[in-house]
Formats: C-alpha cells, sequence, structure tokens
C-alpha cells in the first residue's frame, strides 16, 4: 500500500472529510461544509521524523505511518492500558519496537490519547486498519458535534 491510496481511501469512503497538508503531515479531518477552520483530526500520514517524533525512524527510505485516534476503551482492549503523556520529546513508556513495518501499535508519542498508528501496512494489514479507520471516523464525528454545539 502506498500513502496516497490510503488518503484515498478516505476520501472516497468517508463522508464529510477534508484532506489538509500542513506541518510535515497529510491528514484527513471531519469537517462538514467547512465549519470548522481545519476540522477534527481522523487520520494521519508522517512521512519524516519530526523534532520531537522520531522513535518511528521515519527517514528511513520509502517509510511512512499512519496514525488513527481511538476511543480509550478500544486501545485499553488492543493493548491493555493507556500509558502516561510522556515529556515534551519523549516516547511513551510501552514495550514495543515502535519501527516494526506492517504492524499495528501504539503511537510512539500521542497513545496516552488513544492513538495507534502502523507503518508501511500491508493489503492485509490496510484490511484490519479499515476497522480503526471507520472507527476514528464515528469518534471524529462525535468530536465536531461536541464542538459545534453552542
Amino acid at each position: 500500500m502506498t500513502s496516497n491510496e490510503i488518503l484515498s481511501y478516505c476520501l472516497s469512503h468517508l463522508k464529510d472529510v477534508v484532506f489538509v497538508e500542513s506541518w510535515g503531515e497529510k491528514g484527513i479531518f471531519y469537517n462538514p461544509g467547512g465549519a470548522l477552520k481545519r476540522g477534527v483530526y481522523v487520520l494521519t500520514i508522517k512521512e519524516k521524523d519530526g523534532e520531537h517524533d522520531k522513535a518511528s525512524m521515519l527517514n528511513r527510505m520509502d517509510v511512512y505511518r499512519v496514525n488513527v485516534g481511538l476511543r480509550k476503551q478500544s486501545f485499553l482492549k488492543r493493548f491493555g492500558v493507556i500509558p502516561k503523556r510522556p515529556s515534551g520529546g519523549d516516547v511513551v513508556n510501552m514495550d514495543f519496537d515502535f519501527t516494526s513495518l506492517d504492524t499495528i501499535l501504539p503511537h510512539p508519542v500521542y497513545a496516552w490519547m488513544g492513538w495507534v498508528c502502523v507503518l508501511n501496512p500491508s493489503e492485509k494489514t490496510f484490511e484490519e486498519l479499515k476497522e480503526l479507520i471507520q472507527e476514528s471516523y464515528e469518534y471524529a464525528m462525535e468530536k465536531f458535534k461536541n464542538r459545534k454545539q453552542p
């Protein structure tokens, strides 16, 4: 799978989403009618290390990371614990190899918020990731609704 194939999947299968490229990431946001400045995150794709996010070693040739935000209950079910928020520039304290390809992992920085990731998913892993993308989309819709309440 390529990062563009994943973005295309989201844009064609998720209603009321927009593509935004900023901060060195490509993102899919739920934002019906452009009601919010950017929208609510559904998925991001990061293709290079950032100043405070180097644990996945994204500067390797052709390596990218797909990130989705899950409800904390789903994260707990998958990984057993919600880690503490790391100090700036640090990685969450979880026993995972954040450089592993084609494996759904806790996000190395944002796992404390319920985010998961996968580096270079295969088509098989993308099938599992689709369920997580759907949950992230539904969760984004809930957050959007809460932001739009008067």
